[in-house]
């Protein structure tokens, strides 16, 4: 089974693509016959990993791929680590907004990806769909999960993994040069991934780093 999440909107955004763009890859992956739920996370420091957390308890997923807005971004972002550290530009909505602060005291500097990302990388392209592997999901609300989710599964055989999207077109002030992805796009790519992490058990090797 497939848990995806998307977060509600937070900041100056009266919408977070990440979460119609989940809701409509379930529904396109559900009509294939595969198992999957959705789930909206808070964008708040804290209480999205507890939300997320009890569901990982609850549905006893194979595989979980949360999903967040990366505005500015051209691409489907697969983010590749989640570092122990929050450090919020702006706060969260609830006000918050930690300064070098670990994720989870403690733990590890950080944890990769258990998710196929340089073969869903290369279904991506094959499906015309723009992408890349990213080295950093930030460290705000989306680095947070990813972290804890992470830490939370490393023993346990559950797969995980971030995806950042960019914004959708109407976002995006008529004549701007910031980049915007249609929803529809955005939730093929998410089936992409979750398709590839389901039949894909070894990652494949390609290039796709970065120079800085």
């Amino acid at each position: 089974m497939i848990l995806l999440t998307g977060f509600e909107p937070f900041g100056e955004d009266a919408v977070n693509p990440s979460w119609p763009a989940v809701l409509r890859a379930r529904d396109i992956l559900v009509s294939e016959g595969h198992s999957v739920e959705a789930l909206e996370l808070p964008c708040i420091f804290g209480g999205s990993v507890d939300v997320l957390l009890s569901a990982v308890a609850d549905l006893q997923p194979d595989i979980v791929l949360s999903v967040g807005l990366a505005g500015g971004r051209e691409r489907l972002s697969l983010e590749r680590v989640a570092i122990n550290c929050d450090d919020a530009r702006i706060p969260d909505n609830k006000g918050q907004r930690p300064v070098d602060q670990e994720v989870v005291p403690g733990g590890p500097a950080a944890y990769f990806s258990t998710l196929p990302i340089k073969a869903a990388l290369r279904n991506l392209q094959i499906e015309g769909i723009k992408g890349e592997v990213s080295q950093s999901a930030g460290t705000y609300v989306c680095n947070h999960v990813f972290y804890a989710l992470m830490h939370s599964v490393a023993e346990t055989g559950v797969r995980g993994g971030f995806l950042h999207v960019p914004y959708l077109p109407e976002q995006v002030s008529p004549g701007s040069k910031v980049p915007s992805m249609p929803l529809e796009s955005m939730a093929a790519g998410i089936a992409v991934v979750a398709r590839t992490a389901i039949t894909t058990s070894v990652d494949a090797k390609l290039s796709a780093g970065a120079v800085h």
